[in-house]
């Protein structure tokens, strides 16, 4: 099982808070469930941070906190593989959010950044956008949550097919 993650933040510092989340549960052939959210971040979202995402303060004043959407990010994500592109990003916010819960999270990484340069390698760039638009994958609402997501699902069924190197794990909790 797969937890194919993407998030948005108000920055990439390290008190920079998630202000919207989308997790795809993928079998390996299909998905299987899905759940995304806006998320109040309980902190100002910085207008360069608006003008990337058009995630701004007024959209996640009413928004769940992520205490409130702890419970549905846990489920979606036990006893799967933390799957997103540049994994260490999304996966160390989940993380700092769980921590400043008092919750250990521990998932298990799989980056589709580090994988694709080992199954396709010598393409020009590796940054979603660039690698969708190589790969032929379209990307609906670009720096959103939702639609990163879901463009990480479709890079991520091409590596499972063409995965000749077997460098995707693929039994871990069968």
């Amino acid at each position: 099982m797969y937890a194919i993650v993407d998030i948005e933040t108000t920055g990439g510092g390290g008190t920079a808070r998630i202000t919207e989340i989308a997790v795809f549960r993928h079998d390996g052939t299909r998905i299987v469930d899905f759940f995304h959210s806006l998320v109040n971040p309980e902190m100002y979202i910085p207008p360069f941070i608006t003008r990337l995402t058009g995630i701004d303060n007024e959209m996640v004043k009413d928004a769940p906190t992520f205490h409130e959407v702890q419970d549905a990010v846990r489920a979606m994500t036990r006893d799967a593989w933390f799957v997103a592109h540049n994994a260490k990003f999304d996966y160390g916010f989940i993380k700092r959010e769980f921590g400043a819960l008092d919750e250990y999270f521990q998932r298990d990484l799989l980056c589709t950044v580090q994988l694709s340069r080992k199954i396709f390698p010598g393409l020009k760039s590796y940054s979603l956008g660039n690698l969708c638009e190589s790969l032929e994958i379209m990307i609906e609402n670009r720096h959103r949550a939702h639609g990163d997501a879901e463009a990480t699902v479709r890079l991520f069924e091409k590596l499972l097919l063409n995965d000749r190197q077997k460098l995707i794990p693929i039994d871990l909790f069968q």
